[in-house]
This record gives structure tokens, sequence and C-alpha cells, in this order.
């Protein structure tokens, strides 16, 4: 399912306008996006949480050519899978 089916499902289901729906997936989207942003892990009870995890800096090297290379840090998204969402795929 990618977005734009999940806006078409949300519509269906409550019986909303494609634009209401699509307001309101862009909505959620962007807020657990600010939240991230801001530090915050964003925990969706059922479902499951979404952190950032920072990675330091290092020198690494071009598998091709063998060039060094340094590589910038870099903060990374996260998705836990919940309980009840692990055991709903697993019946």
């Amino acid at each position: 399912m990618n977005k734009s089916e999940l806006i078409n499902a949300l519509a269906e289901t409550r019986q909303i306008h494609v634009d209401e729906a699509s307001a309101v997936v862009n909505s959620f989207i962007d807020s657990i996006k600010q939240a991230l942003v801001a530090g915050d892990r964003v925990e969706i009870r059922g479902f499951g949480s979404f952190k950032v995890k920072g990675y330091k800096g290092y020198t690494g090297r071009n598998p091709k050519s063998g060039e060094v290379v340094d590589v910038a840090p870099k903060r990374l998204p996260f998705f836990r899978p919940g309980k009840e969402l692990k055991e709903f795929l697993n019946k």
C-alpha cells in the first residue's frame, strides 16, 4: 500500500472526500516528522514506535576505487513494531 492507496482507503472507509482524507494523512505524517526532528519518540499503541538513532561520523573506504572517504555523522529513523502488530501478523 502506498500513500495514495491509504488516502483512498480512508476516504472510502469514512465516506469523506479524497481531499479531506489527504489532509488527514498528510497532517498525521507531518506530525510524526516534526516529533522525530525534535528528538521525541512517537508511540502508537498496538502498532509500533518511531525513534531517531544518531551515528557518529567515520572514515570509510570506497569498495570500487579503494579511495578513503569521510562519512558524515547522520541521524536515521527506526520503526519498532508493537506486540499487537506482531501477533496479528503471525496468526
